[in-house]
């Protein structure tokens, strides 16, 4: 009798690159030989995918008569979507299906990144590799750290779990796909050779995209509001006031209610005329009554101030952060917060909350003693020591930096704790953007800073001048995140005398200046203000505290709005400043936004391109059907198509171009 061969049933790991596979193997102490693509031991085999393994096939492949560009063919709608191997991977894709399919392998491990993308990199290879009949588990981590990836594994969901996340990956992925190839086709149709004959070209492709036109049309619109822009000076009036020998201080007026000039139509704004000798005249009426009449301290507040430390970083807020302080665009920051995820001193970098889950603040406290050892860096050492000295972490959960509804599919970008004996061979930028998520991460544990705010209101006969100032008494986390030097968080020297003034006192007109003011245009965006635009669909908010308030469904996603900016850079549609990062349009982007206004004006919407990102979500949390988001689509496509095709509006372009081109004359590219 034949003795029956014993299959001894296997692990299959499957991860996003082959640093992230070593790390696995390390963590799960997959200790095997390392073939040509994978890593095998007795129990468990590791692969890995090269980023996007597989793709979606271009319509030729449907039907090689839809290779040449025609308006009858469109909208080009496929029943069926269509899937290829990327021909510089196909040697990895053989690899990583063969493992797959291989029969003593019974359980496999979906380890790519931890997103929506990731998500689809496998679903593509699973599809292609026939669907392997598996036991497939999903792993989803927030570092790459050795316990992390342990309680990943043994914590993986049935991969079905995340079935909704996959169905808005793919939907993400069609919607690109028609409305690039449909939009980008007809476009190309109809004003291509009109474009191309204004510019001198041969041949120029229109290229449209769901978010790369809308990102475009924000730069433009921007630029053109810049240029528009008229200075309008105005005039303020400043007042110093003399309380003693020693004692001077300043004060602005305003038109506030019982002012005589209260709502005139003489006035720019509350705090200034339109016309300088409108306010000269008030100023000749102000000394007037000064001489022989008091001149009031009509109230005094004096109030303690509590600022808290801002919240924690999420993708954007860094990419911003960094353009501002290093000078450095999008990509180069996610490139760079991505090489400190991989050496296992970040977490994962592709998030949009800037706030702590209650799980991980209940274990926030480890991290934080880990930052005492960090070498080379005494500063960490000692503000880490101070936070655990004093038990700072243990009321965390209780405050704005935790909150399990603000956290999708991870929380902030914190420091680990891990791979600090990195820390003294990390590149100079690395350095920098690990110090920068370091201090605000250890910021929110220390106690507010504590200012003393004084605000005082001198009256002359019905005119009133206002007066503030603050100083910081308790610099509480600012001893972490360190103010620049132009905040208000140094000493003021009226502030001794403002505090010792009271109400009802009397003081003496010193001097009333004329100060004159101009409007200031629009600024234009910087690689890192427009991120923060996109996020927030098109606004652009300064205060960062408000922007997490009213923040809502974004423009693209944070893994991949850099790469729009990149892209939009590479087809020259706008052009970015190395040293300041300030974004501008080029010729061709504002001939090509023309276009897009007088044809599919719709793309150029932030809140309509923000609404089918929040379709996508909804797709994933289950709150609207993938057939119903699929049909809206097709619709939208069908219905723009057919505008275009009626539209004869290539004679009001052309003028359009020439208004443009007056701004580009050195150049007609």
């Amino acid at each position: 009798m034949e003795s029956e061969v014993v299959v001894i049933s296997k692990a299959l790991f499957i991860t996003e690159k082959p640093s992230v596979a070593a790390e696995f193997a390390k963590a799960l102490k997959i200790n095997g030989r390392k073939s040509d693509g994978f890593i095998e031991s007795d129990k468990a085999v590791v692969t890995w995918c090269v980023g996007h393994l597989v793709t979606m096939s271009y319509p030729e492949k449907y039907d090689i008569k839809l290779k040449k560009w025609s308006l009858n063919t469109l909208p080009f709608l496929p029943k069926k979507y269509k899937y290829e191997v990327i021909d510089g991977v196909k040697k990895q894709f053989n690899i990583v299906k063969s493992q797959l399919v291989r029969e003593d392998i019974d359980r496999i491990y979906v380890c790519t990144d931890s997103g929506r993308e990731g998500e689809y990199i496998y679903r593509l290879v699973d599809e292609m590799a026939g669907k392997p009949d598996k036991q497939k588990r999903r792993v989803w981590i927030d570092s790459q750290t050795e316990a992390e990836i342990v309680r990943g594994v043994k914590e993986a969901k049935d991969l079905s779990a995340y079935d909704n996340l996959s169905e808005a990956a793919y939907l993400r992925a069609k919607e690109d796909y028609l409305m690039g190839i449909n939009f980008s086709r007809l476009l190309s149709l109809v004003y291509g050779k009109t474009v191309s004959n204004y510019l001198g070209k041969s041949y120029i492709v229109i290229a449209v995209g769901r978010v790369m036109s809308c990102v475009l049309g924000m730069v433009v619109q921007r630029e053109r509001e810049v240029r528009e822009f008229t200075v309008t000076p105005f005039y303020r009036i400043i007042a110093s006031f003399n309380v003693s020998a020693d004692c001077n201080y300043d004060g602005e007026w305003k038109s506030v209610d019982g002012s005589n000039y209260f709502e005139s139509q003489m006035l720019y704004n509350e705090g200034g005329f339109k016309k300088q000798e409108d306010a000269e005249k008030l100023i000749g009426e102000l000394r007037d009554y000064s001489i022989g009449n008091n001149v009031l301290v009509e109230n005094i507040s004096k109030k303690k101030e509590n600022k808290n430390a801002p919240l924690l970083f999420n993708l954007a807020e860094m990419q911003n952060e960094c353009s501002k302080k290093f000078k450095i665009n999008p990509e180069q920051t996610l490139s760079l917060i991505q090489a400190l995820y991989e050496k296992k001193m970040l977490t994962y970098p592709r998030t949009d909350a800037r706030v702590l889950s209650t799980a991980i603040s209940k274990e926030i406290d480890q991290n934080i003693k880990k930052l005492i050892k960090l070498n080379g860096n005494t500063e960490i050492n000692n503000i880490a020591k101070n936070i655990i000295e004093k038990k700072w972490y243990s009321g965390i959960a209780k405050t704005k930096y935790v909150d399990d509804s603000k956290v999708t599919d991870h929380y902030a970008i914190i420091p680990t704790g891990e791979g600090l004996q990195n820390y003294t061979s990390l590149k100079e930028m690395e350095k920098k953007v690990y110090n920068l998520v370091l201090r605000r991460f250890l910021a929110i544990f220390y106690p507010p800073a504590v200012y003393n705010k004084v605000s005082v209101i001198t009256k002359i006969n019905n005119e009133r001048f206002f007066t503030s100032d603050k100083v910081c008494v308790e610099l509480g986390y600012l001893e972490v995140l360190k103010p620049d030097s132009d905040s208000n968080d140094s000493e003021s020297t009226n502030m001794k005398f403002l505090s010792l003034l009271k109400k009802g006192q009397t003081v003496t007109l010193k001097d009333l200046i004329v100060k004159e003011g101009k409007t200031s245009p629009p600024k234009r965006f910087t690689t890192g203000s427009i991120i923060i635009a996109m996020e927030n669909a098109g606004k652009l908010i300064e205060d960062e505290e408000l922007r997490e308030h009213i923040k809502g469904s974004g423009i693209g996603t944070s893994a991949t709005r850099s790469g729009i900016l990149t892209k939009l850079e590479k087809i020259e549609y706008i052009k970015s400043n190395n040293k300041t990062q300030v974004v501008m349009p080029t010729l061709l982007g504002e001939i090509i936004f023309d276009v897009v206004k007088n044809s599919i004006p719709t793309l150029l919407n932030p809140e309509l391109t923000a609404s089918w990102e929040k379709g996508l979500t909804m797709v994933t949390q289950s709150e609207i059907a993938g057939d119903i988001y699929m049909d809206k689509l097709e619709n939208y496509i069908v219905k723009n198509t057919d505008r275009v095709l009626q539209l004869n509006n290539g004679m009001r372009l052309k003028s359009n171009f020439d208004r443009v081109s007056e701004f580009y004359k050195s150049s007609k590219a």
